[in-house]
């Protein structure tokens, strides 16, 4: 598998003595955004206030994949675009799978991104999500903070989130961002999808993205969509 890395334009979201950064290179491996001792410091507070993860599909579906991913990786963009829509009609929609999507956060785009997603609730959240990634060329290309996040804005809106609750958002992400520490320390939304993703990813071991894990197996999420439905079959005891 390939670990993934930022975009063109992004900025990088590592937290450096208690400071969200702005510098990463593309050999670096992944970071995660909080450190492993920041979170179990905020442990308390995330703890009360973790994010639900984000379902499709029926609880008690014979076979449970899970996918990490970030909404400003081109290798996560590929696969929801080439995979997404028949692994919802095939397995899914039918009652085979149940999917779990987690969010990754390694830059401050992704953050708002899935914010943004997140305040839709449940019933909108998958639709933005492929606006996402279907148009993340477009949101992204704007290249500067202001642009991008204003971008990100007129996807919301569109979607139809009321405008209070979205300058809400970006202002709970922007306090968040200023001070990655303290923000976990506090209720802020942002602060406890970084603690939730901290946690995920680590108990996981995700080293990149897209990863999916199928029934507690670990795969890459750069293989074709007949590669991921033997594997699924295969669960499925056909």
């Amino acid at each position: 598998m390939k670990p993934t890395y930022l975009l063109a334009g992004a900025v990088a979201l590592v937290a450096l003595g208690g400071v969200w950064g702005m510098s990463r290179t593309a050999t670096d491996p992944i970071t995660l955004i909080a450190s492993p001792a920041m979170a179990q410091e905020a442990s308390v507070s995330s703890e009360a206030a973790r994010v639900p993860d984000m379902v499709l599909g029926q609880e008690d579906a014979p076979v449970t994949m899970i996918e990490y991913a970030s909404f400003t990786c081109s290798h996560c963009a590929n696969f929801h675009d080439e995979a997404f829509a028949k692994l919802k009609s095939d397995y899914i929609d039918t009652g085979k799978v149940k999917f779990v999507y987690r969010e990754v956060y390694f830059d401050r785009y992704g953050l708002l991104a899935a914010m943004i997603a997140r305040d839709g609730g449940p019933e909108k959240y998958f639709k933005i999500s492929d606006v996402l990634y279907e148009t993340q060329r477009d949101w992204i290309s704007a290249g500067d903070d202001k642009g991008i996040i204003d971008n990100l804005r007129k996807i919301g809106l569109k979607a139809g989130i009321d405008k209070d609750k979205i300058e809400a958002t970006i202002a709970a992400f922007d306090t968040c961002t200023a001070d990655i520490k303290a923000c976990m320390e506090t209720d802020n939304i942002a602060g406890a999808m970084v603690a939730t993703y901290q946690a995920n990813a680590t108990a996981d071991n995700i080293k990149g993205t897209p990863t999916i894990i199928i029934n507690g197996e670990t795969h890459s999420g750069e293989m074709s969509y007949e590669d991921l439905s033997k594997i699924i079959d295969a669960k499925l005891g056909n």
